[in-house]
């Protein structure tokens, strides 16, 4: 376990260029499966779940160049081999079901583990993406430790309308359709930035796609898909991250972001706790008045309130960040995850603080911010902004504080705490129990 000592109190100001989008970076990781050709992406971040799939590519034979400190990796999928009943997905990663597709594709046969799960956020099927597959012709074994997919090549076209705008059940439908005979379509598609990142990377190998960033999408299968030299986007969740943690600590953080476009929901969220979002000339900053202050709304017995849902709602990612925000600001917001129902049960570490939260439901939280907090000691439940949002908590109060537990945050953000020291905070890494 790793665990995080933050001595806080200290106002975080400075510049500083985020990383890539970790749900941008691992589909399109997935992705260069569907091709035999050279494939090198610039901007690779230095994260475990990088690392883990990097490391099945090796497995299975692909030749893989990485250098973290250039952020320059060269993948080649020529000689790749594949045995269901042999070859193990990496457990525990949500994102190696995105494998499956370049699989079956390659292969004629994947197989899905049974702890493909990721973030503690409460319950993540996999049968819309196992509905997916069988669409495209895969047939299912269930097997006791998971399940094998076979697949007669090529896929086959299908039309498909999903329960739910789910992003990774998504990006497999349009890995799937890639390579299938015909045209698919997807109705209730997601269209998050990271969704639209991977669309175009989909484009550049010489997928045709149409309907980028909106609720369907077409595709029409090729026979095969070519090589690409691509470079990734920052990361809007880092963006918003490091606006908060200016905001938060009442300093003055100015963020590198190239898509300003994607930010007014976003910026108008930030406005709700006091907290004025300026961009300009490619960089974003956070301009605070005083003391962060909830806006009191114009319609009189109801609160301020975050709903975060599918893009282009506040993405569900996003909504501990500001949690964090309404924590400290004066005044109560209740936050509505119309997603997960295991993604708000961490009141009771933010009472540790002695902030007042109110879980209303598995869905919804309440915070009474404003409240006097002292530093402590919270342990963080496996989702990776929960942690960060913890640990903006404790930046955001003079003494010593400790994240326990606050792994997660390795899964998405190369070295988040060595980024934030460089702005001014005292924070280190502790590892062991």
């Amino acid at each position: 376990m790793s665990h995080l000592i933050v001595h806080g109190g200290t106002p975080l100001s400075g510049r500083i260029t985020p990383s890539a989008n970790k749900n941008a970076v691992l589909p399109i990781l997935c992705a260069t499966l569907l091709t035999k050709q050279p494939v090198r992406l610039r901007g690779v971040p230095e994260i475990t779940d990088v690392k883990k799939i990097v490391e099945v590519f090796r497995k299975l034979g692909s030749k893989v160049e990485l250098d973290f400190k250039t952020g320059i990796l060269d993948v080649h999928h020529e000689h790749t081999h594949f045995d269901p009943n042999v070859d193990r997905l990496p457990e525990e990663m949500r994102s190696s079901i995105m494998l499956v597709p370049g699989l079956m594709a390659r292969f004629g046969a994947a197989r899905i583990e049974d702890d493909v799960k990721g973030c503690t956020l409460g319950a993540r099927e996999i049968d819309p993406h196992v509905e997916v597959f069988e669409r495209f012709g895969a047939q299912v074994e269930r097997l006791p430790d998971g399940l094998i997919l076979r697949v007669h090549r090529p896929l086959t076209a299908n039309a498909h309308w999903t329960d739910y705008a789910s992003v990774t059940t998504t990006e497999n439908f349009v890995l799937c359709a890639a390579l299938a005979d015909g045209v698919s379509t997807l109705t209730n598609a997601a269209s998050e930035p990271h969704v639209q990142e991977f669309c175009n990377f989909m484009s550049l190998l010489g997928a045709r796609i149409e309907g980028h960033g909106t609720s369907k999408l077409k595709i029409t299968g090729a026979d095969e898909l070519g090589g690409a030299d691509y470079t990734f986007t920052e990361d809007f969740h880092e963006i918003v991250t490091f606006l908060a943690l200016g905001a938060i600590t009442g300093g003055n953080v100015q963020v590198k972001n190239g898509a300003p476009e994607m930010f007014p929901l976003l910026d108008r969220t930030f406005a709700k706790f006091g907290v004025q979002i300026v961009h300009e000339d490619g960089w974003s900053r956070c301009v605070t008045n005083g003391p962060l202050k909830v806006k009191e709304p114009f319609t009189r017995n109801i609160l301020q309130k975050v709903e975060a849902a599918p893009w282009p709602y506040v993405p569900v990612d996003l909504l501990p960040i500001f949690v964090a925000l309404g924590v400290k600001a004066e005044g109560s917001v209740m936050f509505w995850n119309k997603v997960y129902d295991g993604a708000m049960g961490w009141t009771s570490e933010l009472a540790k603080f002695g902030a007042h939260a109110f879980l209303s439901d598995p869905h919804r939280m309440i915070t009474f911010g404003g409240k006097p907090l002292s530093p402590t000691e919270v342990e963080s439940p496996y989702i990776i902004r929960v942690a960060i949002a913890l640990l903006m908590v404790a930046a955001s109060i003079p003494g010593k504080s400790v994240i326990r537990n606050a792994t997660p945050i390795r899964r998405a953000h190369p070295n988040f705490v060595e980024h934030i020291c460089e702005l001014g905070a005292r924070i280190e890494w502790v590892e062991g129990d």
